[in-house]
């Protein structure tokens, strides 16, 4: 993916990150871009001339430049409301029982959209051909899609274009009404789409052609952010926060990779030849998770251990191999629940790195966000103190707000505020997990990059070796598939995670099937 706009551009949405797509309609899906930009024309150009003179107002008629800046992906009160202030004229609101062409937001609003509909009549080709094909190839790779407009046309539109059916969830003008949902590029309306998807923002891709709607997503804290400039300059779009600008649907693509669904993964107990196979003649390096990998989750994360036969067979293990934990826990409080002597350890997600009876390393580059951490810590646990079982978890590099014993209803609450809170922090940046949300330094560091900086430190890095990671959440999904193509990754399962994507080879119940799977690699080990 190239944040540029010279040459071709292309991007790729990852199914193993992105679990929903959200795609505005207009000028992104149908082509009605054009068929709204004439009807504001035909309204402002009419009120315009007709318009007696004052002191301070411009009566130029409505130009291109005037529709992307002031009116495109706006709720259409609000395009009323913004242009005509560009002019130097003040109109009032209004309400939504103004009549038809009154001069107000509201009233020149309706007017608007009987031009609209008017144009939209006559209308032949509303689809653009590029939507389907990308849209057919989300669904089969397992992702979702929602479909957006600040229009109250959006399911006549998509009716008349064949398209309703292209979309699991959809949130336009009408719903954004009943709700009492700010408009662009307020981020309210893309959040709705997410949820009603089950699907966090920071897992999400929005599809937008509108500054409005990118600055929305970007405000949001969405995963991803596609710009569409099917005509026009693709650098406004790039100033306004996306990520990436194509030209044409075309040129986003799912990534064809080969990870898999849980379902799909076979049981490294039953493949355990298969697994011998793939070790024969090759040194072995074991890295693990804690929580939910080596120990069991449990409703109050102090309470979580490790159980005996794990602490054996780790033992076992690090007398015939190199073993380290990998955690999103702090340094300290991991190896405090370990206490085994001889590891190497990754805590806070990879910020804070050791070897057997080393003085920790961190990663300088994380310093920067600790004041931010320290001040989304004070606001987190202010707001979320009176949601009965929520938890909030100070770490050094991280902020982790536990949801497991928060009531269902107050779940989206919770997921929200932590959301909005570290959107507020440019140096934080926000993941998800197991009943937990957490946020963390906003730099290019994960478990994967942990996991290869350890390999290294270890002296374990060329083709004889053979990593093997084992990990439960989305977290560990970096570190499975950083060793995709040179080790072999290990899933727990949880029922919590449903039949999610993953890059892992082999899977496994749960911590005490795992358990049993290292003990058979400490057998192996012990034999060699």
């Amino acid at each position: 993916m190239w944040r540029t706009g010279v040459g071709m551009v292309t991007t790729n949405i990852d199914p193993c990150r992105h679990r929903a797509v959200l795609f505005d309609m207009d000028g992104v899906i149908t082509d009605t871009a054009s068929v709204h930009a004439a009807a504001w024309k035909r309204l402002f150009d009419r009120y315009l001339a007709d318009r007696p003179r004052m002191p301070g107002e411009d009566h130029r008629p409505f130009s291109a430049a005037d529709y992307t800046r002031y009116v495109e992906g706006k709720p259409r009160v609000d395009g009323v409301l913004d242009f005509l202030g560009s002019r130097g004229i003040a109109l009032p609101h209004g309400s939504a029982d103004d009549d038809i062409g009154l001069e107000t937001g509201h009233g020149l609003g309706k007017l608007k959209d009987r031009y609209f509909r008017d144009a939209l009549a006559s209308a032949s080709t509303l689809l653009f051909g590029d939507a389907v094909p990308l849209i057919d190839s989300l669904r089969r790779h397992g992702i979702r899609t929602a479909v957006t407009s600040a229009s109250h046309n959006c399911a006549r539109v998509l009716e008349q274009a064949g398209a309703a059916q292209l979309f699991d969830v959809r949130v336009d003008g009408v719903l954004a009404d009943e709700l009492g949902l700010p408009g662009k590029p307020e981020p309210a309306v893309f959040l709705e789409a997410a949820r009603r998807l089950d699907t966090q923002a920071s897992a999400s891709v929005v599809v937008e052609d509108a500054q409005a709607g990118v600055q929305a997503a970007r405000i949001g804290g969405f995963g991803l952010v596609i710009g569409v400039a099917r005509t026009g300059p693709p650098s406004r779009l790039l100033e306004a926060g996306a990520d990436v600008v194509v030209s044409a649907l075309s040129d986003v693509s799912v990534s064809e990779s080969i990870e898999r669904r849980l379902s799909e993964v076979p049981d490294g107990l039953d493949r355990w030849n298969d697994i011998v196979d793939r070790l024969q003649g090759r040194r072995i390096v074991l890295l693990l998770d804690f929580d939910g990998t080596l120990a069991p989750i449990r409703n109050d994360p102090t309470k979580v251990a490790m159980p005996l036969k794990a602490r054996q067979v780790l033992q076992q293990l690090v007398r015939t191999c190199p073993v380290a934990i990998l955690s999103g826990r702090d340094l300290q409080d991991v190896r405090l629940r370990v206490r085994i002597d001889g590891l190497w350890y990754a805590g806070s997600h990879g910020f804070e790195l050791a070897g057997p009876g080393d003085e920790p390393i961190t990663q300088e580059a994380g310093d920067s966000a600790l004041p931010d951490l320290d001040d989304a810590e004070r606001l987190l646990s202010s707001e979320l103190e009176p949601v009965p079982g929520a938890r909030v978890d100070r770490k050094r590099f991280a902020l982790a707000v536990h949801y497991r014993n928060v009531r269902p209803d107050d779940v989206d609450h919770v997921i929200s505020t932590v959301d909005r809170i570290g959107d507020s922090f440019p140096a934080l940046r926000t993941t998800h997990g197991r009943r937990v949300v957490e946020l963390l330094p906003d730099i290019d560091w994960n478990k994967g990059r942990a996991l290869r900086w350890l390999l290294d430190r270890m002296g374990f890095s060329g083709a004889d070796v053979v990593p093997v990671f084992a990990g439960d959440d989305y977290t560990d999904e970096d570190a499975l598939r950083e060793i995709h193509d040179d080790g072999i990754g290990i899933v727990v399962r949880s029922v919590e995670h449903g039949d999610r994507l993953t890059w892992a080879h082999y899977s496994v119940d749960n911590p005490r099937a795992l358990s049993a799977l290292l003990a058979r690699f400490a057998s192996l080990l012990g034999t060699a």
